[in-house]
């Protein structure tokens, strides 16, 4: 179970000052009713890096690891807090819906008698956590350019400011009694949104409730110690009562327990977790390629300005059809297209006749029988009308180009295991977010060759 694929962790209490933080924290676990397996452990030893679970003894598929009581969950409902937000919940909304839970942190964080202190001491440390939200901005540009990475986390510090200065910065301020100075802190908010990012969790809702607000986030205390892999070997259950990580693969002993936080690739998990996992053990990186990348591929191929035009209005048809928009993506996985429907419909539409595309606005679409024919795997990319694979290659070759190097850079710096090593730790995590990328990319050209 080897990886490189962790969250860091610091040891240093945040908000307790217990002499053992691991012993405090299982007293806490005890006196909580949050049940912890006698096959796992707490500890560092044996993990790759800082704090984690450990099998003591082999564990079996099935087996319960962990069971934490919903009273033990930390949320903006369980907090010593939970009565005025909840009475204050309509200023406190915001787009990332975390206002809440943020303020909550803050709260206990400085509240001497939090009953989560305990486990405030297994945080990280939060002046040194891993995200490229913390990293300086031309570095985050340099290191990680093209893989989409420094443009998700700019729309994130924009937020971030703007829930700051407009809601939580004015509602502490309202409520001196409950927040000390100390925690009124843009940079304390900064790094507690990265905190809730990397370690909350999402209750997800259940088959009916799909017209529902999404759950609000919260912090599952002794579940957030697992790490991520693809290849993972837990996963939390959600019951009315508790919370339970369960094996789902033979743990032998000795090896660390992982959780998932979903099919992430690892631009996804370097923006939000601070880590990535090492090519080419995340089977679910993807490469993006925008969606106006496609058209100005397309518009590569038109000659005269009344092709440049259909083009256009071929372009908002799509766009009325919302299979593309300025902000979107086409999502290439290793083995599949991921947003197989709007690429499928995007070449067709781009490449048929003129004719044809008026035939085919007047009808509003096709039917199944044409769609489910013209389907896009990538297993049958080759097979693709000609116009199709060219507008997809040049599209490629356009993304490609939005890199700052190539992908045979990359491969010497990977296959030079002593340059490697040489290169800091953001510089290793970039490396692997663009490589994997980049590998993508050019079995996409490779296909469409």
């Amino acid at each position: 179970m080897a990886t490189q694929a962790k969250r860091g962790r610091v040891a240093g209490p945040v908000g307790g000052g217990h002499a053992d933080p691991v012993a405090g924290f299982l007293s806490w676990c005890r006196s909580v009713g949050l049940e912890l397996s006698a096959k796992v452990a707490v500890t560092r030893q044996g993990t790759v890096a800082g704090y984690g679970l450990v099998a003591q003894e082999r564990v079996e598929p099935g087996e319960l690891l962990l069971a934490v009581p919903r009273a033990a969950l930390l949320s903006q409902r369980t907090c010593s807090i939970g009565g005025l937000l909840e009475r204050e919940r309509g200023a406190l909304q915001s787009p990332s819906g975390w206002v809440p839970l943020l303020l909550a942190l803050l709260h206990e964080l400085q509240a001497p008698a939090s009953r989560w202190s305990p486990y405030f001491a297994l945080w990280p440390e939060l002046g040194r956590l891993g995200h490229p939200m913390f990293w300086p901005a031309e570095e985050r540009r340099r290191l990680l350019q093209g893989t989409g990475v420094p443009e998700a986390v700019d729309r994130d510090l924009a937020s971030i400011r703007h829930e700051f200065s407009s809601i939580v910065l004015p509602f502490m301020e309202a409520h001196p009694d409950l927040f000390s100075p100390r925690v009124r802190s843009p940079e304390l908010y900064h790094q507690l949104v990265a905190l809730v990012m990397a370690y909350s969790f999402q209750e997800p809702l259940e088959e009916e409730e799909d017209e529902k607000e999404p759950n609000p986030p919260l912090m599952v205390p002794a579940a957030d110690l697992l790490n991520h892999v693809a290849n993972h070997n837990a996963n939390l259950e959600y019951s009315p009562n508790c919370l339970r990580m369960v094996a789902t693969q033979p743990i032998p002993k000795g090896h660390e327990i992982f959780n998932t936080y979903g099919q992430m690739a690892n631009w996804q998990l370097i923006h939000m977790y601070g880590f990535v996992e090492p090519y080419p053990d995340n089977t679910d990186d993807t490469a993006d390629i925008q969606m106006v990348t496609v058209r100005e591929a397309a518009l590569q191929g038109t000659k005269a300005e009344a092709e440049r035009l259909l083009l256009y209005e071929r372009w908002d048809y799509l766009c009325k059809l919302e299979m593309v928009g300025e902000e979107g993506a086409f999502v290439i996985g290793q083995e599949e297209v991921l947003t197989e429907e709007e690429l499928t419909t995007t070449l067709k539409v781009l490449c048929m006749p003129a004719e044809e595309f008026r035939e085919f606005k007047d009808q509003d679409g096709w039917g199944n029988d044409e769609k489910e024919e013209d389907s896009l795997t990538m297993r049958n990319i080759p097979k693709l009308k000609e116009s199709w694979r060219q507008l997809l290659r040049d599209s490629v070759l356009l993304t490609l180009k939005t890199y700052a190097t190539d992908l045979k850079a990359e491969q010497d710096l990977l296959s030079n295991k002593a340059g490697y090593a040489k290169l800091s730790w953001r510089e290793q995590q970039a490396l692997q977010v663009r490589y994997g990328q980049k590998m993508i990319l050019h079995q996409l050209l490779e296909l469409t060759g």
